[in-house]
C-alpha cells in the first residue's frame, strides 16, 4: 500500500513538471513568434557605402579604381539562414555612391548561364535573376523592388506596402534614368559548353527615392534598409535546351533557390524590417576606414515590431486589437532595459502604438498596417 501511494504520488509531481515545461515552452512561443514557424532569430548584415570621386562607366566590369576599393559584401547566404545548405555558387555585392547616384556591382559565380525574358516589366524572376530591394527611410513603407537577368531586362516597381499588409506593387513605377549593364564571362544560352559567371552593374539615380521621405542630397552618416538577392532554379539540358527540373508529383517546376546577403529567416523578400543595413560614408573608397555605427533608435523601432506581430496574432484570435501591454502578454529584457512604456491608441479599425528612447526627443509611432514614424517630444 505505502509503495502504491509512493508511485502515484511520483507520479503526480512529474506531470506537474510536465505541465510546467509546457507553460514554458507555450509561454515562449508567445513571446517569440519566431519560434512558431521554426525561424532563427538573424540580425541584419551592415555595409559601409563609401564614395566615389570618378565617373563610373556602367558596363558591367566594374574595372575602375574606386570599384578595385570597394568592399565586397559576405557572400550571400540561403534567405532562411544558416539551417538550410550553403548556396551551390558564389554571389557577392559591393556599393558606391556619389551625388546623383547610387551605384551597386554584383557577381554571380554559374556554370551555365541562361535567360529567356525581354519583355521590360515582366516577373523575372521566372529566369535566373538579381535582385535589389530598397526602403530609403526604413518605414516598411514605399520600397522599391528592382529586378534583372543575363539579357539584362528589367523589372522596377515601387510597393505601397508589403503583400501581409494588402500592399499593391506599382509595377507601372520606374526608375528614371536608371542604367544598368551585365557582363557574361562564358557563353550565352549555350549547354554545351561550361561558363565561369556573369556580372550585374547599376546606377541607381537618388532623385528617384523622394517618394518616400529620404532627404536630398544624401548626407554622410545616412542608413537605408537595402538588401540583395540571386534566384537560381534547377535545370537539366533537353535537346541543347536549359529546361527547369519538374516535380515529378505536381508537373510543376520543383522551387526556386533564394540567396540573399542578408539572411530573413523566412522565404520572403517583402520583409523590409528584415533587410541589412546599409551607412554611407563621406571618405573616397580606398582613401580610409568607417565603422559602421548603429543607430539606437532602431531597438525602438524593433521593439514597436514586435508588438506590430503580436497584434496580427492577437487579432486573428479574438477579431479586435489588444489594447495594452497585459493584453498581448509581450514583455521582455529589452523592453525593460530601455524602459519601454508603450502607449496604445486604439480606434474601431485600427491601433497606434507609440514610444520613446530614455534621452531622446523623438516619439516613435506604429500602426495596424506595419508603417514606423517619429515625430518630435512637445
Amino acid at each position: 500500500m505505502m509503495r502504491n501511494m509512493i508511485l502515484i504520488r511520483m507520479k503526480s509531481i512529474l506531470n506537474f513538471r510536465a505541465r510546467l515545461v509546457k507553460i514554458f515552452l507555450l509561454s515562449l512561443l508567445f513571446i517569440f513568434p519566431s519560434l512558431l514557424k521554426g525561424q532563427e532569430i538573424i540580425l541584419p548584415k551592415n555595409y559601409v557605402c563609401y564614395r566615389t570621386n570618378e565617373p563610373l562607366s556602367i558596363d558591367g566590369k566594374a574595372t575602375e579604381s574606386c570599384w578595385q576599393k570597394a568592399q565586397w559584401t559576405d557572400d550571400f547566404a540561403d534567405i532562411e539562414g544558416d539551417k538550410k545548405t550553403k548556396p551551390r555558387f558564389l554571389t557577392r555585392a559591393k556599393m558606391l555612391w556619389d551625388n546623383d547616384y547610387l551605384y551597386v556591382f554584383a557577381e554571380l559565380s554559374e556554370p551555365h548561364i541562361w535567360a529567356n525574358l525581354k519583355q521590360r516589366d515582366t516577373v523575372i524572376f521566372y529566369d535566373n535573376d538579381f535582385e535589389v530591394f530598397i526602403d530609403p527611410d526604413g518605414d516598411t513603407h514605399k520600397y522599391y523592388e528592382y529586378e534583372m537577368n543575363a539579357l539584362n531586362t528589367q523589372w522596377d516597381l515601387m510597393l505601397t506596402k508589403p503583400y501581409r499588409d494588402r500592399g499593391n506593387p506599382l509595377t507601372s513605377w520606374n526608375f528614371d534614368s536608371v542604367r544598368s549593364a551585365v557582363k557574361i564571362s562564358g557563353t550565352f544560352n549555350n549547354s554545351f559548353d561550361t561558363d565561369t559567371c556573369w556580372s550585374v552593374e547599376i546606377a541607381f539615380p537618388l532623385k528617384s527615392f523622394a517618394d518616400s521621405s529620404v532627404l536630398l542630397p544624401l548626407k554622410p552618416g545616412a542608413q537605408w534598409r537595402i538588401n540583395f538577392s540571386r534566384v537560381e532554379w534547377q535545370t537539366i539540358v533537353e535537346s541543347g535546351r536549359y529546361v527547369k527540373v519538374l516535380n515529378l508529383q505536381t508537373g510543376k517546376p520543383l522551387p526556386e533557390d533564394n540567396w540573399v546577403w542578408s539572411p530573413q529567416g523566412v522565404i520572403n523578400m517583402h520583409c523590409p524590417e528584415t533587410w541589412g543595413f546599409v551607412q554611407f560614408s563621406g571618405l573616397i573608397a580606398g582613401k580610409g576606414k568607417e565603422p559602421f555605427r548603429p543607430n539606437p533608435e532602431e531597438k525602438v523601432k524593433d521593439e514597436l515590431r514586435k508588438l506590430y506581430f503580436a497584434q496580427r496574432k492577437y487579432y486573428s484570435l479574438y477579431k479586435r486589437f489588444a489594447t495594452n501591454l497585459t493584453e498581448i502578454n509581450l514583455m521582455d529584457n529589452d523592453l525593460q532595459e530601455l524602459k519601454f512604456n508603450p502607449q496604445f491608441l486604439t480606434p474601431d479599425t485600427g491601433y497606434e502604438i507609440t514610444a520613446k528612447l530614455m534621452h531622446s526627443q523623438k516619439i516613435w509611432h506604429i500602426n495596424e498596417t506595419g508603417r514606423v514614424w517619429f515625430t518630435f517630444l512637445k
